[in-house]
């Protein structure tokens, strides 16, 4: 079973780390450049050392050369423990 995520990256921003965004979804913050495919390198090996996968299990389907990507993560996750598992912080909603 595989998870299909919709993700925003923010490449050569000098830190890797996840967040989740205002409309929620997870924002991934590279290093790389933009340029020659280093920041997608970048993100799939950053990826699958969190998740503890082989590379080949991270896969981009579409945003190649765009901010905005949807990635195929070969592992049997829900969003929700994607988010665990990056340390992603979950803020709930008071009101």
């Amino acid at each position: 079973m595989s998870l299909v995520v919709d993700v925003k990256v923010a490449p050569q921003s000098g830190r890797q780390k996840f967040a989740l965004d205002k409309s929620g979804m997870l924002k991934i913050f590279l290093k790389s450049a933009p340029e020659g495919g280093k920041a997608n390198a970048e993100l799939v090996v950053l990826l699958a050392k969190k998740l503890r996968i082989a590379q080949s299990e991270v896969v981009i389907l579409l945003g190649a050369t765009s901010r905005k990507k949807r990635l195929k993560i070969g592992v049997g996750l829900n969003f929700e423990e994607l988010l665990e598992k990056l340390a992603v912080e979950i803020q709930q909603k008071i009101g």
